[in-house]
């Protein structure tokens, strides 16, 4: 599919939310498909993903002595802590579950277990990392303090490590951007399509700017740290997903659900000719409404309800590799390649 698309960015490739456990098996995985990914288009950049998340998992994850060096703390032998990475006031604690918290970047703990990661992540061959909700990890730190620091030692280890010496960095900015004294964080901006139901005309939806924290038109500006500057920097808006309301399917549950689903379970629901529809829609409406914003297609996502029984959303043309396709690559290529 990736082929035939032409997919040049696949966003979120490396995914683990929680279950750090499984980080070095999900690792050694990719260290293997990686570079068939990219032996057919050496210019693909695949996209790593570190999560607003972190749970008692963890713990069974040891700290190598590269990570303690370059925060420049005494190396020990010993697993990552849990408890080291909480906010120390007790916020977003279980706040995903039990033994499920929002971590806060200010720690030193957080700082290691996010350098490893990224740095894993580039040494296995991705040139790109999500952010995932920033704004929610950096309660304690209102002047943008340790975000920088962090960003700085991944980028200077991708200098040193990644295929083409440089990292792309993105987040979720309900705000608008992370911006220090005129300087970007990101090297672009992320956020969910905020797609507005339709509640007379049944599992219809739409887009519009102003809805809810929609960043259409709020992108920040500033210098980016490859050195360019901008009014506005580029975005990514994606067909995301969070999980369902009390009642998916039905209209008025408010707040960020469509018809009571999340964004990419609400797309899964629908017809084929309707989502052929609804993509070439998004894709129009988003150049027209901020030339600054970029419509990310739908790939492959998690659904919170599944569709006849199937519990990911894959936009492969159905196959014996992919059975549970649903079918939405050619319309992808035909946006894509302007027909």
């Amino acid at each position: 599919m990736l082929g035939g698309l032409g997919a040049k960015f696949i966003g979120r490739s490396f995914c683990l939310w929680g279950d750090e456990a499984d980080l070095p098996g999900a690792l050694g995985r990719a260290m293997q498909l990686v570079p068939k990914v990219l032996a057919s288009d050496p210019d693909r950049i695949l996209q790593a993903c570190i999560f607003e998340i972190v749970t008692t998992s963890v713990e069974q994850v040891p700290v190598p002595a590269w990570a303690f060096a370059a925060l420049g703390q005494r190396a020990e032998k010993r697993n990552f802590r849990y408890a080291a990475m909480l906010y120390p006031d007790g916020r977003f604690r279980n706040h995903w579950g039990e033994n499920q918290a929002v971590p806060d970047v200010n720690l030193m703990e957080t700082k290691l277990w996010f350098y490893f990661l990224a740095a894993s992540f580039i040494d296995a061959g991705f040139e790109a990392i999500h952010f995932g909700q920033t704004e929610l990890m950096n309660g304690n730190d209102p002047n943008l303090d340790h975000y920088p620091q962090m960003l700085a030692l991944i980028r200077s280890h991708a200098a040193n490590h990644a295929r083409r010496h440089m990292v792309l960095c993105d987040s979720p900015v309900p705000s608008g951007g992370l911006v220090q004294a005129g300087r970007l964080l990101m090297d672009f901006h992320s956020f969910p399509l905020r797609i507005v139901e339709v509640p007379d005309r049944p599992q219809e939806a739409v887009l519009r700017a102003g809805f809810l924290d929609s960043i259409y038109g709020r992108s920040k500006g500033g210098t980016t740290f490859s050195g360019w500057s901008c009014e506005h920097l580029p975005y990514l808006v994606e067909i995301d997903n969070w999980g369902p309301s009390l009642e998916p399917g039905q209209a008025k549950a408010g707040g960020i659900w469509v018809w009571g689903y999340d964004e990419i379970t609400w797309f899964a629901h629908q017809s084929r000719e309707y989502r052929d529809q609804w993509l070439r829609y998004a894709w129009a409406w988003v150049q027209r409404m901020d030339p600054n914003g970029h419509l990310e297609m739908p790939g492959g996502r998690t659904l919170a309800s599944p569709k006849d029984g199937k519990r990911r959303y894959f936009a492969n043309r159905p196959s014996i590799a992919v059975p549970d396709g649903f079918g939405d690559e050619d319309t992808i290529r035909d946006l894509w390649t302007g027909k």
